[in-house]
Order: structure tokens, then sequence, then C-alpha cells
């Protein structure tokens, strides 16, 4: 089975010129009927799936293009590098869960000047350099 360029969209609710795009940047390479018009097949519905689920976990359509292909040279080095980033997230993740647990079954009118509260912030109110992204380690 194929699916043109509308019914591919529909089918995960995207845009077509996001699936156009895709296929700009090298994600994506559909075949084409007799008429040029493009057409999916079911590895094409694959690979949108794992862009969307990359892009869910934060990944750039670079780090995507890298995942989908088999030959990169530094393939390895690059899904590494995003794992690494994938744990430090999950960890400030838990640790931002964590707090705001604390802050809905805190009984301090005011949560930042409860101690217990204040504990849940000791690696950012101790640690190093601290920006929007979290911890700088670096």
């Amino acid at each position: 089975m194929t699916w043109s360029v509308g019914d591919l969209a529909a089918r995960f609710d995207l845009p077509t010129n996001v699936l156009r795009h895709w296929e700009s940047v090298g994600l994506l390479a559909p075949g084409r009927d007799a008429g040029g018009r493009r057409r999916y097949d079911d590895s094409d519905v694959v690979r949108v799936a794992v862009i969307l689920r990359s892009k869910a976990a934060g990944m750039s359509l670079d780090q995507i293009r890298v995942l989908l292909d088999a030959q990169w040279a530094g393939r390895h080095s690059v899904l590494e590098a995003h794992i690494a980033d994938l744990d430090r997230r999950m960890a400030e993740m838990v640790r931002s869960r964590e707090m705001t647990a604390h802050a809905l079954e805190c009984r301090a009118h005011d949560i930042t000047s409860c101690p217990n509260f204040r504990s849940t912030l000791d690696d950012v109110l101790q640690g190093g350099e601290w920006n929007a992204e979290g911890p700088d380690h670096t």
C-alpha cells in the first residue's frame, strides 16, 4: 500500500508542508507515481514515526538524519551524546517532580521558607552554574 502526501499527513495529523520539508532536508525520500506525485510506502510511515518520536525527545533534524542514516560515520557518537542528554533531562525532571510534589503537600504558606522544600533545591543552590537547560557541568 502507498499513501499520498495528504493521506500520510492526515495519518499523523501533520500539515503536508512538514512532510515536504522533511523530504527537502533528507529525512524522507518518497517514490513518485507516473504523474510525479509523491507516494509514501510502509518504510516512509516508519520513518515518520521515528522522526516524530525523536522530535518529541528533543532531537534536532540533523540528529534525526544521523539516526536514520546507517552509513553515517559519526552515528554512534551523535546517538551516545543524545542518550547522555536524555539521561540528564530525565534526572532533572525527577528532581523537578519531587520539588513540585513537596510544594503540593507542604503546609507552609510560603514554600520558599520551608526548610524541607529548600532541600529539594540543594543541587541548584549549592551546585555549579545554572542555565535554562539545566546545570552546567563544564
